[in-house]
């Protein structure tokens, strides 16, 4: 497959002249809309009919709410190896607290595509948060954690799942060894059946990164008590913050180089998000708040705007300003040209594979170029 990008003057017709290629191919890889207007800038998948050597084998694991719809499910599912479902969460007594919709058509669909379904465990407090009381009430209590440990390996069970993703966020300082030992104790417990654990961990770039989401995270010792890690390298550019790239290549690439020297590639998979920000400007620290677009979204912006896509080469990710309703807003996104250089990073550091926060809209292109470039791993 082929990226191109869209130039003045530009339409799908001329450019599947061009290409010798059909324009419902460009249609569909694109999932672009009728009348199929373009951007200026705008990156397009094409179909050029060479062939792909997909020499790198790659795990590849989404992350999903059970209010997903199920064609979007149907469509993502051939793509994946695991499926996160999100999430369970837990009380101070170790009690089991499952999502409030039923999640069992997403175990059923994963499990029919062969896909791995993934309990996500996370310690959300009555308002919705992570709460690092209930973390540090599970870590420091035996009793606690045994009761958790029991229950979970109950409903792997009875619901089908086959592993556990462990999400915890906001980890106390002082509970970093403990943290790290529950990690390691729930993969001892589940390892004799036949069950998977994972860790997801806050992008650091040192031992000694300050900050509540990193301290508690110390990834030799999770790296060593998970089966595999997830680096949630994304959220650079998030709801509160200034506006920038989700996931800028330079500093995903930082923390990539910090995770190889505390824990073996061959258990890091990639974090890769699948949204972007629309900002309006100026920014105020404290008052401003972006709102999540889709990709899809931020490209019709654009196109309904009729600004072109800018693309920034240090942080290798498309954006673009726009006006509406007298006020000026910053859009940032991913595309194929920013999935392609995180994909990669697969090769050049040997990792296990990617995870996606999260699949809840679908993105053809890049599930596309994934399929082009990997061999995506079946368990």
């Amino acid at each position: 497959m082929e990226i191109y990008v869209v130039k003045e003057g530009d339409t799908v017709d001329t450019i599947a002249d061009n290409y010798g290629i059909s324009a419902a191919s460009i249609i569909f890889n694109n999932q672009l809309v009728y009348p199929y207007a373009l951007a200026i800038g705008q990156a397009l998948l094409l179909s050029v009919g060479r062939t792909s050597s997909r020499s790198y084998s790659a795990y590849v694991n989404g992350y999903a709410y059970p209010f997903i719809s199920q064609d979007v499910l149907d469509e993502t599912l051939p793509y994946l190896t695991s499926l996160s479902v999100f999430s369970y969460g837990f009380t101070t007594e170790g009690e089991l607290v499952p999502p409030e919709i039923d999640d069992t058509f997403m175990i059923r669909s994963a499990l029919t595509e062969g896909v791995r379904p993934v309990l996500t465990l996370t310690p959300f407090g009555p308002d919705g948060n992570f709460n690092n009381f209930l973390i540090s009430t599970l870590v420091n209590s035996e009793e606690v954690k045994s009761n958790l440990l029991s229950n979970l390996l109950s409903i792997l069970s009875e619901k089908g799942f086959q592993g556990v993703d462990i999400d915890f966020e906001y980890i106390l300082p002082e509970d970093r060894i403990p943290f790290a030992d529950f990690v390691a104790d729930t993969r001892d417990y589940l390892a004799p059946y036949g069950y998977h654990v994972s860790v997801a961990l806050a992008p650091k770039t040192s031992d000694t990164q300050n900050g509540l989401l990193y301290a508690g995270k110390d990834y030799r010792l999770l790296g060593e008590a998970a089966d595999s890690v997830l680096l949630m390298t994304y959220e650079w550019g998030y709801t509160y913050g200034p506006p920038m790239a989700v996931a800028p290549i330079n500093k995903v690439r930082e923390v990539v180089d910090y995770a190889v020297t505390r824990i073996d590639p061959s258990k890091i998979d990639l974090g890769i998000p699948n949204y972007g920000y629309d900002w309006t400007l100026p920014y105020v620290r404290g008052t401003s708040k972006a709102q999540t677009i889709s990709n899809l979204e931020a490209v019709q912006i654009a196109i309904d705007a009729g600004v072109a896509i800018q693309f920034d080469e240090t942080a290798m990710s498309p954006h673009f300003q726009y006006e509406k309703n007298g006020l000026l807003h910053e859009v940032w996104f991913e595309d194929v040209r920013s999935y392609r250089e995180k994909f990669s990073l697969l090769p050049i550091y040997s990792l296990r594979g990617m995870g996606y926060w999260q699949i809840m809209r679908f993105f053809r292109p890049n599930w596309l170029l994934l399929e082009d470039t990997f061999q995506i791993r079946k368990v």
